[in-house]
């Protein structure tokens, strides 16, 4: 009889203990991106990506802080939108449009991208480089 209890209460420990241990790769979102692996969803691809990973990547200008963070775009295949990935937007990202689709920045309310130098962007926020 003491065995059956024992053996009873190991099992039922053990099943307590199995549901409060996370399971690795359980933190879904919405859209199935799992962010401890660092994806996110992008807009444009519709897709989850890892903004680490992306080609183009703009490093912050004037640092909040002892690190430096990392800004990442990416464009539509046609160009006339740009998505911007930046701790100011917190999970979400910044989805920036080219008026007239001939035009040289893309922006949105208090944010904007534009070229710089050769093959770089610039993200300006109200009007402030903080993005290179």
């Amino acid at each position: 009889m003491k065995k059956t209890v024992l053996l009873s209460t190991l099992f039922l420990g053990s099943l307590v203990f199995a549901q409060k241990t996370p399971v690795v790769g359980g933190d879904k979102d919405a859209h199935g991106c799992i962010g401890s692996a660092g994806y996110t969803y992008s807009q444009i691809k519709k897709d989850c990506v890892r903004t680490f990973e992306q080609k183009i990547k703009l490093t912050e200008v004037v640092p909040k802080g002892s690190s430096t963070s990392i800004a990442a775009v990416i464009f539509s295949k046609d160009k006339n939108k740009a998505e911007v990935f930046v701790k100011d937007a917190g999970a979400e990202s910044i989805i920036l449009t080219r008026a007239g689709g001939k035009a040289k920045a893309w922006k949105n309310g208090e944010y904007i991208l534009v070229p710089y130098k050769k093959n770089g962007y610039q993200l300006k926020k109200d009007n402030v480089v903080i993005y290179r």
